[in-house]
Formats: C-alpha cells, structure tokens, sequence
C-alpha cells in the first residue's frame, strides 16, 4: 500500500513539493511545558519510565507545532540498564553508569532477550501514542547504535574522545566485539518491540561515529547498522529505518547501500550542497540546520532554512536539524523555522 503520510512518503524515496519536518529532542527543555512535567515526574528516568508522562511529553511539540512526526520520549542508555548495567543521572552533569570493561562484567550482563521487562513501560508509551497522535503523524521510535551506546557503557560517562572505549578496542579487542555484538542483538530485540507497539518507522543513532575511522568504522558503525536494518527489515514487512552517523564525513557517502537504510541522517558538518551530491543520490536525507539557528532566530535561520530546502529539492528529503535542539532555544523560533518550510512551495 502506498504511504499517505509525508514522512512515509520521503522514506519511501518521494520527493515532495514541501519535505516533512520534525526535530531531535523536540520534546525537551526548551519548552516551558515540558519542564513542568519533568518537575512532576520528579527525575529524568522517572519520566522515561512513567508511559502516561513520557506520552505526554511526546505530545506536546505536536501539539504546539504540529510535526510531521514525533520521535518517542527514551533514552539511548535504557537499553545498557535492561542488560544489567546501574544507570543514573547527575543533574547538571549528565548519565553516569557502571563500567563493564572487564570479562567478569561482561559476563554478568543479561541476554538481549532478557531486556523487555524492563523496558515494558517504553513500549506501553509507543502504544499510547500510537493511538493520540493525529492520523497524519508519524511515529518514530528510535535507539542509540552499538557503538555509541558501548561508548558509555565502557567510560562510565560521555567522554569528549571516547577514549575509554577506543582504548578497549585496542587492548581487549575480543571483550570489546563481545559488547558491540550484544548491544547489536539487544537493539534489534528493542526497536522489534517498538514496532510491534506501533512504531512506523524507527531510528538509529550513532552519535559517535565520527571518532571511528577506516576500518574501525566499517566494523564498527556500518556492519551493525546493517545487522539491525536487515534483521528489523526481515521482521516488519521491510519497516522503514533512518540511520545518524553524525560526523561521519566522507563515510557518509555510501552509506544508504552499505547498511540497507531508507534515510540518512546527516550533521551540519557537511554543507547541503555535499550532501546532496554525495548522500542523497542514494536514497533519503534527512537534515541539517544547525541547532545554534534555534537560538540565534532572525534572517539568518530563514535563509539557512530556505537554502537548504532548495537545495535538496531534487530529491527524498526530510528537513530537520543537524542535531538536537539545545535547552536555550527559543521556542518561537522553532515556529520560524516551521512557518519558512511550509511556506516554500515550488518558487516560494
């Protein structure tokens, strides 16, 4: 059956007269509705697990803006706590976790097939939202890749080299494939009970990719994200996926082939102009205004915005940012930037 909603419609390869757009962290601090909710829940995993709050959150950019689609409110680390890991936040700081870089830790992870009791409550908020969201939505489940998730997993904590991880990959390489292969058969158990859920397309983030280089980067970025496209392909009726190397560079190019996806996502690191010489002769893409115009507003985010729907024109595109949207945002120029879109019609 053709796809009737825009988003499905980009992923499927259509090029549209206006892109669909939505935004990474749409649900998030900038909006004064979602600080109030956050207080209720009383913390950021709270929120994550109470399915009727983490609805709610899901729903307010919706309804404020009116996206194209909305992303589920989780996050990439509930998957590394489903395995066994201890996952707290600390606040103003960020995620700390327990390190598993010893044989000893490893072993005591769960299975992948072991994740879903904990996980249940993101997949009762994937059915909550399948049934609130207006019928033109859609709903993007998501999860953090292998190797980015690894990342904190081995550190700890976000780390500004991921040192810690490359770090094991150079002295225990077969602890470090072990870990990468586990998180790679518990993302694809993941996202398979999203989309059972109701998710219709879901999304890989490998916010880290960019420090992985040559071969390091075809193992550990690319083959994974293969596994998981083909595996979530082989399951759910050929169910649309959106990768995010961020930073990936010239590893961009290729990639769409490389790992099976309908759509890659790219950063503002690459000009559109590249992208789309490079990226989107191969399929969908997805991006890419800086998140910094979210917060600077004026003629320069209507330009950007403008250029970089001209110039993927040509082709499949979802219009997003090249990351998330930061806490200092302005919210009235995230309607800017959505006015700008919806109003460029051919010659607009």
């Amino acid at each position: 059956m053709a796809a009737t909603k825009t988003i499905l419609k980009a992923l499927a390869g259509e090029a549209q007269e206006v892109p669909p757009i939505w935004m990474m962290r749409q649900a998030g601090r900038y909006l004064p509705e979602y600080r109030a909710t956050r207080a209720e829940a009383g913390d950021f995993l709270s929120l994550c697990y109470n399915s009727d709050l983490a609805t709610e959150v899901t729903l307010q950019p919706i309804r404020r803006y009116g996206f194209d689609g909305a992303i589920l409110f989780a996050d990439i680390l509930l998957v590394p706590q489903a395995l066994g890991a201890d996952l707290w936040f600390v606040t103003g700081e960020g995620p700390r976790l327990s390190t598993i870089t010893q044989q000893a830790e490893f072993d005591a992870l769960k299975p992948a097939s072991d994740i879903h009791e904990t996980l249940s409550p993101i997949y009762q908020t994937v059915r909550n939202l399948s049934g609130a969201l207006p019928s033109e939505t859609t709903l993007i489940g998501f999860a953090g890749a292998p190797w980015t998730v690894a990342t904190y997993m081995i550190g700890g904590r976000g780390t500004p080299d991921q040192g810690p991880a490359h770090a094991l990959k150079a002295e225990n390489r077969p602890l470090f494939e072990a870990i990468i292969d586990r998180l790679t058969e518990a993302t694809i158990e993941y996202l398979s009970a999203q989309i059972e859920a109701g998710a219709e397309c879901v999304k890989l983030f490998d916010s880290w990719a960019g420090s992985l280089s040559g071969e390091d980067f075809d193992k550990y970025a690319t083959a994974p994200a293969k596994r998981i496209v083909a595996e979530l392909k082989a399951r759910h009726n050929d169910i649309p996926v959106i990768a995010f190397p961020r930073q990936a560079g010239e590893k961009y190019i290729g990639f769409h082939a490389a790992t099976g996806a309908d759509c890659v996502a790219v950063d503002d690191s690459v000009t559109p102009e590249w992208a789309a010489e490079n990226v989107q002769v191969s399929g969908c893409v997805q991006g890419n205004l800086k998140s910094s115009h979210m917060v600077t507003g004026g003629d320069d985010l209507v330009r950007e915005t403008r250029h970089i729907v001209e110039t993927f024109r040509g082709g499949p595109h979802i219009f997003n940012l090249g990351h998330g949207i930061t806490p200092d945002a302005d919210p009235d120029n995230v309607q800017l930037m959505i006015d700008t879109v919806r109003g460029m019609g051919r010659g607009g």
